[in-house]
């Protein structure tokens, strides 16, 4: 009985002493807690204001405790009262997605741990709180394998390798842009610009081969998930059109549509469970050194006549397609 009573109390010991739990134990893995009080303010103000997440998902989002966030959202003053007016010429109102919510509806098992670097929400003219998010690149293909993929399923080249992608973020820029960058181990570099407008979004999307060798095969998927745009947000298919390189999903009263389309498009589709538009381009092969570009749109549209404005959309200025 002593002995049973030794070893109990060499446990508690041994627990008393145990170093302490860390706090990254505790927050959830896909997590990213802002640092200091300039990007803890843009992140709340980010997803209370626009994406109106619960405080759970906050918490989702950024690690902090629900405690916490209500004492940051009340010392900061950050609230659905305080949020700001836009003005009426205002660009569409475009944002990075902060993660913590996921993008879809459905097929979560083909998006684990979605990560927010290629992530970006662009909200709807009629419906302050809907929006889309784009996502820029989802996933690069070459001849090398899967090249790149902003969340888990099907494994990557670096995956293989057990090489981890450290996170980025879209950089802010005071005229409204936004813009990324990201260097892959093997010298592959690519990166994407969002440029909002009145009437639409313009994208790039650019690939530079770092390496010694041709890449080849260059198929992009750039993914606009719609399971926040609210009537959109349909499983099915029979809500969309494929104009190649447009893709479109519109309401139930079929007078207003989300519309993508990308240059050198190889691929117009959507995928029922999530639900989302595919334009996916194509990049030309690319030799050492050498850097291409895509050009890419997303707009929406109030009306019942989608092909004029296909057809209107192909004789602006408003994107650069060839098909």
């Amino acid at each position: 009985m002593a002995t049973h009573l030794r070893s109990i109390c060499v446990v508690l010991a041994i627990i008393s002493f145990a170093a302490p739990l860390r706090a990254d134990d505790t927050v959830p893995k896909n997590s990213r807690t802002p640092v200091g009080d300039a990007e803890l303010r843009y992140w709340l103000q980010n997803m209370v204001w626009y994406h109106r997440f619960s405080t759970a998902e906050i918490s989702d989002a950024t690690g902090l405790s629900e405690t916490d966030i209500q004492s940051a959202l009340k010392r900061l003053r950050i609230s659905a009262e305080t949020k700001p007016q836009r003005q009426a010429e205002a660009p569409l109102l475009t944002l990075p997605y902060p993660g913590g919510r996921h993008p879809r509806i459905g097929f979560l098992e083909g998006a684990i741990r979605p990560q927010r670097d290629t992530k970006i929400s662009v909200f709807t003219p009629w419906d302050d709180h809907s929006y889309v998010v784009a996502d820029i690149p989802e996933a690069i293909w070459s001849n090398l394998g899967l090249t790149y993929l902003a969340h888990t399923h099907v494994p990557t080249i670096w995956e293989a390798q057990d090489l981890e992608l450290k996170p980025l973020e879209w950089n802010r820029r005071d005229d409204g842009t936004f813009d990324m960058t990201r260097k892959l181990p093997n010298g592959i570099a690519f990166g994407a610009k969002i440029m909002p407008g009145r009437d639409g979004v313009k994208m790039e999307l650019w690939l530079e081969n770092g390496t010694k060798e041709t890449l080849s095969d260059l198929r992009v998927q750039n993914c606009v998930m719609l399971k926040a745009a609210v009537g959109f947000n349909e499983q099915s298919n029979d809500n969309k059109v494929f104009s190649k390189p447009f893709c479109a999903a519109r309401n139930a009263a079929g007078d207003r549509w989300i519309i993508t389309a990308w240059d050198h498009c190889h691929r117009p589709w959507g995928n029922t469970r999530c639900p989302c538009l595919h334009s996916d381009p194509k990049f030309p092969n690319c030799a050492p050194g050498e850097k291409r570009m895509l050009h890419g749109w997303l707009s929406f549209y109030e009306g019942t006549e989608i092909e004029t404005e296909f057809e209107r959309l192909r004789k602006g200025d408003c994107l650069q397609l060839s098909e």
